[in-house]
């Protein structure tokens, strides 16, 4: 796991200039969702994660709905395999934890399930697609906030 890089919790004004070409890379390059699908109203009320190296170069991102709902998890390809969408993720849970939420919920790309999974997710209901991928909803019971 790569212990330089530095995860920060931002509201959209902030992330929108850091995450949008991970997301861009990954969702709309790699996987071919259309652009128009990739960026919705959620952004602008979502808390969004950024990982960066020290360098300031941005490697991943994933935002926090404020239902609770986690979403649009991505790591640049060149970073895969270094923990970072992990860490990115647990910054996430651990967010969700300290404002109350007794569940976080994920749509999952089915490839992406096992990684979940490795977090404490677990898989609910049907395969379904979203943008032309297979999806599963998962959901992981958060511990209560301390007090």
């Amino acid at each position: 796991m790569d212990e330089t890089v530095i995860i920060e919790l931002l509201a959209w004004e902030s992330a929108q200039p850091l995450a949008l070409a991970v997301r861009f890379d990954v969702f709309v390059q790699e996987q071919g969702v259309p652009p128009e699908l990739e960026r919705d109203e959620l952004d602008a009320s979502s808390l969004h994660a950024v990982a960066r190296f020290p360098d300031g170069s941005v490697v991943g991102t994933g935002r926090l709905l404020p239902d609770g709902h986690i979403g649009r998890m991505a790591v640049a390809d060149s970073a895969r395999g270094q923990g970072i969408g992990g860490r990115i993720l647990e910054a996430l849970v651990d967010r969700a934890t300290e404002l109350g939420h007794h569940q976080v919920v994920l749509n999952a790309q089915c490839h992406a399930q096992p990684f979940y999974m490795r977090h404490g997710f677990v898989a609910e209901g049907p395969i379904f697609d979203d943008a032309g991928i297979d999806h599963i909803s998962m959901t992981r019971t958060l511990a209560k906030a301390k007090a």
